[in-house]
């Protein structure tokens, strides 16, 4: 077998791995960085649906807000890395970024093997050996201090070695869970892992007849009484087996941990822009008053598509054809109802397959967040995906992988 010596060993090439890479080889240490698969920054290519949403503009504070509770782990990574200092860092090794809406920021080019050519461009100038193909089965480690690793066919030896293996989303782009496995050989411990960020399936089928639409400003909110205070708001779009879009996108990481427990999860979907049902109500009367031989499907169909006003009457039981006035009490009241609050219910995902990030990881209180290092054993560090800290769709969660990364690179 070969053996080779360096300073820092880095496991994985995502941006998490690659950043680290660079900043610890423009300090001058000899760096070499493992991949698994033959080509590097799989999934770092397929982020964004391609796009690649580097971060965003929020202020630190409000970005660590947006991971709930365990948000201020990040706030060293964040003033050491921020939004501004990633920004800067692409301008630096030839990428110009734009925030079109004001709040993503993209490559101008809007094209993640704009970054990935030119992180690879940068890793080549200050050095740094990537060799792919190689899988590492163990981490070697001497007492409590990191010696190096062990891959399949070749022990490479450095005092410092950075786990940045991802999680367990797209495994068809690598993603298997190694570094977890890696991490709890070691005395690390894992929580508990679920998919996050990817669309959800429901028990009722009517949702694949209102496939043609996106609806703006949903309002979703978890219908059990233990969970109520679980809430998300943004565009909602349905599939043939279910619901998607960012709103799910986001909120997934909420759902799938509860799928798990109950089996089930009802929601309670507002598809009306946040109306109650006394605005509804009077909304429905003032169009009434404008078109009064106009059927209840076209009053709702001012609200909603037309495919979803004709799915909402029928689960509200009125009669669609007829007017306003000719709907009973008892079914107008209803449909209101369902207007205010449509009922759904969650009962499956496609798992990992489909998970673009995944809620879970290493305990955060096992890593030392000034630094990324492991309390357990001196000289290994950990960035990115890995660590127990996952954000919402628009740039969160690959800001927190490079900030995570420059953190571990400095190697302190």
């Amino acid at each position: 077998m070969n053996t080779q010596a360096y300073d820092l060993i880095v496991i994985g090439s995502g941006a998490a791995g690659i950043m680290a890479a660079i900043i610890s080889a423009r300090e001058g240490k000899k760096v070499v960085l493992l991949e698994k698969l033959s080509q590097i920054s799989a999934k770092l290519k397929a982020t964004g649906g391609g796009r690649c949403n580097l971060t965003n503009t929020l202020t630190n504070e409000e970005f660590m807000s947006r991971f709930g509770r365990d948000g201020r782990f990040m706030q060293d990574a964040l003033m050491a890395f921020d939004n501004k200092a990633l920004v800067a860092f692409m301008d630096e090794i030839g990428v110009e970024t734009h925030a079109p809406d004001g709040f993503r920021i993209f490559p101008t080019s809007h094209s993640s093997s704009t970054i990935i050519e030119a992180l690879k461009k940068e890793m080549q100038r200050v050095g740094i050996t990537v060799i792919t193909q190689q899988k590492v089965e163990r981490l070697l480690v001497v007492g409590k201090h990191i010696e190096g690793v062990k891959t399949q066919d070749a022990f490479y030896y450095a005092p410092n070695v950075v786990v940045a293996t991802g999680g367990l989303g797209y495994p068809v782009l690598g993603a298997e869970g190694d570094g977890y496995t890696l991490a709890e050989e070691l005395g690390h411990k894992v929580t508990e892992l679920s998919p996050a960020m990817m669309p959800l399936k429901t028990k009722e089928t009517w949702v694949t007849e209102c496939r043609a639409d996106t609806i703006a400003k949903v309002e979703l909110k978890v219908a059990l009484k233990k969970h109520k205070k679980l809430r998300a708001k943004g565009d909602l779009i349905f599939t043939k087996s279910g619901i998607r879009g960012p709103v799910v996108l986001d909120f997934a990481r909420e759902i799938t941990p509860l799928l798990k427990k109950y089996g089930e999860v009802p929601l309670l979907l507002n598809l009306t822009k946040g109306m109650n049902e006394e605005q509804i109500t009077q909304h429905l009367k003032t169009q009434a008053q404008k078109n009064p031989d106009a059927s209840i499907v076209e009053l709702t169909n001012t609200l909603l598509p037309l495919a979803l006003s004709k799915e909402l009457c029928k689960l509200a039981g009125v009669a669609c054809d007829e007017t306003l006035k000719k709907q009973s009490g008892k079914a107008k009241a209803k449909l209101i109802s369902f207007l205010a609050w449509t009922p759904l219910t969650i009962n499956g995902h496609d798992g990992f397959r489909l998970a673009m990030i995944t809620r879970g990881g290493i305990n955060l209180k096992e890593i030392d967040p000034k630094t990324m290092q492991s309390r357990i054993i001196d000289g290994l560090y950990f960035c990115g995906e890995i660590m127990n800290l996952d954000g919402p769709c628009g740039g969160y969660n690959l800001q927190w992988s490079f900030a995570s990364g420059y953190l571990a690179g400095k190697l302190q």
